[in-house]
């Protein structure tokens, strides 16, 4: 049995919003809010994307009609997981239960010592 540091991405809907950084400050204190106190292991940050054209990154916030998707980055480690899919879904299913009907992805999985 391994040990696994796992990233998931979520895509956090927020409303009522005028601007990027009022859409991301909510956006972490509500998934905050949602995970504290039984999950306070698992870090939370918001997500970077690329542009397309350029190739600068910026962080993860689209806005219209005020109205944000914000996509944040979710970190936490499993401890003793059979394979890097089976850390995943431990991830995934922990973080699941408390942040309900917010989609997630994996975007990494990696071992430690």
């Amino acid at each position: 049995m391994s040990n696994y540091h796992v990233t998931l991405e979520a895509a956090w809907l927020v409303r009522d919003v005028k601007s990027a950084d009022d859409a991301i400050g909510v956006a972490i204190s509500e998934a905050g809010k949602r995970l504290n106190p039984k999950l306070d292991y698992v870090e939370v940050d918001i997500g970077t994307t690329f542009c397309p054209a350029c190739e600068e990154p910026f962080s993860s916030v689209f806005i219209a009609a005020n109205t944000a998707i914000v996509g944040l980055v979710l970190e936490m480690k499993v401890f003793d997981a059979e394979s890097p899919e089976h850390a995943a879904r431990i991830a995934k299913s922990v973080i699941g239960r408390a942040l309900r009907d917010v989609p997630l992805a994996v975007v990494d999985v990696g071992e430690f010592e």
